[in-house]
């Protein structure tokens, strides 16, 4: 039935959408698959900086390693530094851009 019932009127005030589109909608989602669902800033930062950690825990290793003499070749533990050094280097810019773009942000008239 397509008529405007209560159940499609609630949809309509809940999703801004009729019923007839919803069901459109999850009719195309089911022929085509899951799809890929985007990852929010917040999600892509946080990615950021846990794969910084580790680069950093695994360089931490690597150099501890060298100190005890257990390193198998000092050129790894060299690269595994200079990785780290280069996220956290990205990381830090990343963060004062931030920061920048709030700045100015906030200096604008309203």
């Amino acid at each position: 039935m397509d008529g405007l019932t209560i159940s499609s009127a609630e949809n309509l005030i809940q999703t801004g959408q009729p019923l007839k589109e919803i069901k459109k909608n999850q009719l195309q989602q089911e022929l085509l698959g899951p799809s890929k669902q985007e990852k929010s800033f917040v999600d892509t930062l946080n990615d950021a900086v846990k794969s910084v950690n580790e680069l950093q825990q695994t360089a931490d290793k690597k150099m501890e390693e060298l100190a005890t003499g257990n390193a198998k070749s000092i050129p790894d533990v060299m690269i595994a530094a200079e990785k780290a050094d280069i996220a956290l280097k990205l990381m830090v810019s990343v963060r004062n851009k931030a920061i920048e773009a709030y700045q100015e942000i906030m200096k604008m008239q309203v």
